[in-house]
C-alpha cells in the first residue's frame, strides 16, 4: 500500500510505498527507448571506453545535481510542477507549463514510436506460431516503409498502446507508476540478459563487443573531442529526463524518509547499466550478421528485424526483444503521462481518472499528424526555415528535446541557483535526517558549472558553433 503525506497548501497526497518503490519508477522513468536505439550506436561512434568516462562525468556534473533539485522540489512541495512552482514564487509558473510542454510534445511522437513497437510484437508472437505471412520473409525496409506511411493503421496501434499506458495509471498515479515499474524492470533486466547472451555468442560477435567498448581514440580525430562530449551530454540528459519535470513529479511521491542525493545518484548509474545492457543484447547481434550499426528507428525496425528473421529461433527472441522495448518505452510513457495529468488534480481538482483519461487523449491528438508526415504530410518540413531537412516526428523532437527542455533545466539552475537558493534544497535533502556535507560544492555546481555546460549544449542544439565556424571558415 502507498503512504499518505500532508504538506502545508496541498491535500493529503500518496506517496511510493518504500524507496525501491521509487528507486524502480525513477529508473523506469529515465529507462526508455534512447536506452536501446540510441546509447548504443552513441557508445561506439564515441570512441567506445573513452566515451563512457566522459558519460559518467556528465552524470555527476550534470546529471546529479538537477535530480537532487528536482527531486527535492518535488518532495517539499507535494504537487506536481506547474503546481509546484506557482506556491513557490507565482512569476516562475512559466516553467513548470514548459516542463508541460515538453511531456506533451514528445508523447506526441513517443506513443506513435510505442504504436510501431506493439505491432511488431505481436507481429514477432504471429510468426512464433505460424501466422506471421510475410513479416519475417519481406525485405525489412521495404515492410517498415509500407507500414508506417499507412494513414490509420499506425494509429490504431498507438492507440491501443495507450489504452494500456491510461488503464496503468488511471486510479492512482503513483500506486500505478510502482506497481508497473515493480513488475516491468525486473522483466525488462532478465530478458535484455537472455537476448544478450544470445547475441554475445554468435560467431562474428566480437567485433560487435569491440565497437561498444574497446577504446578507439580516433573517435577524438574523426568526430572532435567536442562532438564526443556533446554526444554523451546529450545522451545522459534525455535519458535522465531533465527538463521534463517528471522527476520532480517522482519526487512529490518520495517518502520522507528517503536519501534524495543517494537516489540522485544511483537512478542515472542504472540507468546506464540497463543502457549497456540492451548494447549487449543489440550490437554483437548486428555485427555478427555483418550489418551496418546504426540508431534511432532504423536500428530496431529495419537493422534488428533483419538480425532476428536470420536468426536461429529469431521470432521468439525478437518477441521477447521487443516486449523488452515495450516495458522500456512504457516504464517511460506512464512517468510522462503522469505528470501531465497533475495538472488536473493539482489545479482543476480533477480525480485521477479524467486527469489521466485527458492527458492520454491530447498526445493521441498530436500523434495523427505526426503519423501522416510519412505518408500524406510527408512533403512537410516544419524547420525549413532553420535549415533543416526534418519531417514532423524529427521536427517535434528538436523543438520538444533540444529547445524546450535544454530551457527549461537551464532556467532551473537559475531558479535554484539565485531565487530560492540552494540553501532551500539543502534543508530539504535534511529533513529525511540525512546529512549533507556537500552545501558548498553542490552550491557552486548548480550555480556555475552546470547551468554553463547547459548553456554550452543550448547553443550547440541550435547551431550556433556551426554557423560561427562557417564565418571562420
Amino acid at each position: 500500500m502507498s503512504k499518505e503525506t500532508k504538506n502545508t497548501g496541498t491535500a493529503a497526497r500518496s506517496t511510493f510505498s518504500s524507496s525501491l518503490g521509487f528507486f524502480l519508477a525513477a529508473v523506469g522513468g529515465a529507462v526508455g527507448l534512447g536506452n536501446v536505439w540510441g546509447f548504443p550506436f552513441k557508445l561506439g561512434r564515441g570512441g567506445g571506453f573513452p566515451f563512457l568516462v566522459i558519460y559518467v562525468l556528465c552524470v555527476f556534473v550534470v546529471g546529479v545535481p538537477i535530480c537532487i533539485a528536482e527531486y527535492a522540489l518535488g518532495r517539499k512541495m507535494r504537487s506536481g510542477p506547474v503546481s509546484a512552482y506557482k506556491r513557490i514564487s507565482k512569476k516562475w509558473t512559466f516553467l513548470g507549463w514548459i516542463n508541460m510542454a515538453v511531456c506533451i510534445g514528445v508523447m506526441g511522437f513517443y506513443c506513435l514510436i510505442c504504436g510501431w513497437l506493439l505491432k511488431y510484437a505481436c507481429m514477432f508472437a504471429l510468426s512464433l506460431v505460424g501466422l506471421g505471412g510475410d513479416f519475417l520473409a519481406m525485405d525489412s525496409a521495404t515492410y517498415f516503409t509500407a507500414f508506417v506511411s499507412k494513414p490509420l493503421e499506425p494509429l490504431i496501434w498507438t492507440y491501443a498502446f495507450m489504452v494500456i499506458n491510461y488503464l496503468v495509471i488511471r486510479k492512482n498515479i503513483s500506486q500505478g507508476i510502482e506497481k508497473s515499474c515493480k513488475v516491468m524492470i525486473p522483466v525488462l533486466v532478465v530478458i535484455l540478459i537472455v537476448v544478450a547472451i544470445r547475441g554475445c555468442t554468435l560467431p562474428g560477435a566480437d567485433a560487435g563487443l569491440d565497437y561498444l567498448f574497446k577504446p578507439n581514440m580516433t573517435a577524438f580525430n574523426e568526430i572532435g573531442f567536442f562532438a564526443v562530449f556533446t554526444l554523451a551530454l546529450v545522451q545522459m540528459w534525455f535519458s535522465v529526463n531533465i527538463g521534463f519535470g517528471t522527476n520532480l513529479l517522482y519526487g512529490s511521491y518520495l517518502p520522507d524518509d528517503t536519501n534524495i542525493v543517494k537516489s540522485a545518484i544511483i537512478v542515472p548509474i542504472a540507468d546506464m547499466c540497463v543502457a549497456l545492457l540492451a548494447g549487449l543484447a543489440v550490437m554483437p547481434a548486428v555485427f555478427a550478421y555483418d550489418l551496418e550499426p546504426s540508431t534511432g528507428a532504423g536500428l530496431l525496425f529495419i537493422t534488428l528485424k533483419t538480425v532476428f528473421a536470420e536468426m536461429p529461433g529469431g521470432s521468439f527472441f525478437g518477441l521477447i526483444f521487443f516486449i523488452a522495448v515495450l516495458f522500456a518505452a512504457l516504464s517511460s510513457t506512464i512517468g510522462m503521462t503522469g505528470a501531465i495529468a497533475t495538472v488536473g488534480t493539482d489545479e482543476f481538482h480533477w480525480d485521477n481518472n479524467k486527469s489521466s483519461l485527458v492527458s492520454t487523449i491530447i498526445p493521441c491528438i498530436i500523434a495523427i499528424p505526426v503519423s501522416w508526415g510519412y505518408g500524406l504530410l510527408s512533403g512537410v518540413r516544419p524547420l525549413a526555415f532553420l535549415g533543416k531537412d526534418t519531417d514532423l516526428l524529427d521536427s517535434l523532437d528538436f523543438l520538444c528535446e533540444n529547445v524546450l527542455a535544454t530551457t527549461a533545466a537551464l532556467l532551473l539552475c537559475i531558479f535554484v541557483g539565485w531565487v530560492i537558493k540552494p540553501t532551500w534544497i539543502c534543508e530539504e535533502m535534511e529533513a529525511s535526517g540525512h546529512t549533507f556535507k556537500r552545501k558548498k560544492m553542490y552550491a557552486f555546481m548548480i550555480r556555475y558549472v552546470t547551468p554553463i555546460i547547459m548553456a554550452v549544449l543550448f547553443l550547440q542544439s541550435a547551431g550556433v558553433f556551426e554557423m560561427i565556424k562557417k564565418l571562420f571558415v
